[in-house]
């Protein structure tokens, strides 16, 4: 875990993390199987799936998280319909960040060679595995990441953000800027007099 949460290789199928991935899932499917309506369940199962999530901070669901306790969301924060979190690596989600439907997170990263990557026999621990990293990602206050979004391993977005539909976040964004595409690039900067003119080429 402790190679794991720093970006270092690590040992995919450890056993202590196949464990706290299951018991994650098993979190996941509870939350996902539970109305809306419920909030006690729902908010006694986001507590021990997510011990660092603001009470305010609310995941419509179906949400599916690597592992969750890695994953902190600031105050008033939202996730709506198939938030997707790879989170072998710190997810910080700031405060009044609103996140659409089918948002995805990626801190999970494979070695680019085939050698390193593919899957190999442990004899020392007697079982397959193969060796994985991450980059830790943040999104700041105040931001609004609009449905179909993926942000990939490493990003940081800055305060204030609009990222467009559809768009994949490879690199860092400035904050308070309007950014879209694939790859997402920073459009402009946005102010009072300018945010409804651009807000039509979101969608």
């Amino acid at each position: 875990y402790n190679k794991m949460i720093q970006g270092l290789l690590y040992d995919a199928n450890d056993p202590f993390l196949d464990k706290k991935r299951k018991e994650t899932q098993k979190l996941c499917n509870k939350y996902n199987n539970t109305g809306e309506g419920d909030i006690k369940k729902r908010d006694k199962i986001l507590k021990k799936l997510m011990p660092d999530k603001a009470e305010s901070a609310f995941l419509r669901g179906p949400i599916h998280f690597d592992y969750g306790f890695n994953t902190t969301m600031g105050d008033f924060s939202y996730a709506n319909f198939n938030f997707t979190v790879l989170d072998v690596c710190k997810v910080n989600i700031g405060k009044h960040v609103y996140m659409g439907p089918n948002v995805t997170i990626l801190t999970a990263m494979h070695p680019f060679s085939y050698k390193q990557r593919n899957m190999y026999f442990d004899k020392q621990k007697n079982y397959y595995t193969d060796k994985e990293y991450g980059k830790p990602v943040t999104i700041k206050d105040n931001c609004w990441i609009c449905s179909n979004v993926t942000i990939l391993p490493g990003v940081t977005i800055g305060s204030g953000c609009v990222i467009g539909a559809g768009s994949v976040v490879t690199k860092d964004i400035k904050d308070n800027m309007l950014a879209y595409g694939n790859p997402c690039k920073e459009i402009k900067e946005i102010d009072q007099e300018e945010k409804e003119q651009y807000e039509k080429d979101i969608y």
